[in-house]
């Protein structure tokens, strides 16, 4: 699992996660890290339904993003 800073592991926020669902997961992403978003790990794939993602967002908050794809 990957940590994040103060060495605090994704796993262990468990209140500080909202998800989104978007249209475009690439798009999205680029128009976030403008932003000051920073990708926590990799865009994987769940199964052939969803791209998922998280980005740390303001104060910590660790932001899901999915990506309909089936």
């Amino acid at each position: 699992m990957r940590t994040t800073r103060a060495g605090e592991s994704v796993g262990s926020w468990p209140y500080l996660r909202v998800m989104f669902a978007v249209d475009d997961l690439d798009d999205t992403l680029a128009q976030l890290r403008k932003h000051g978003a920073q990708l926590v790990d990799e865009v994987v794939r769940y199964e052939p339904v969803y791209r998922l993602c998280y980005i740390q967002g303001p104060r910590g908050l660790l932001i899901g993003l999915a990506e309909q794809i089936g």
